[in-house]
């Protein structure tokens, strides 16, 4: 007999924005982003990609960074 696994929830902070013709979806918390044509669709498939993201087995919780109240700032950077 197989045991159920308890279903837990994460909380991850996300960014959206517009990039050409998609919206970006990015997760500040775990390397993961994804796109879709409007922020909701890009947002959707995000989850989805973080879901299986976590199905890894070996990716523990506590090791994923904690971000609290982002703010987006923007910084000058010099270049040749």
């Amino acid at each position: 007999m197989k045991r159920r696994r308890r279903m837990k929830t994460l909380f991850l902070e996300s960014a959206v924005w517009k990039e050409g013709k998609f919206y970006v979806a990015q997760c500040l918390n775990v390397d993961v982003s994804s796109f879709g044509k409007t922020k909701k669709e890009a947002l959707k498939n995000l989850q989805e990609a973080l879901e299986l993201y976590f199905e890894d087995e070996s990716i523990k919780p506590s090791k994923i960074a904690s971000v609290e109240k982002p703010e987006l700032t923007r910084l000058p950077i010099a270049y040749a």
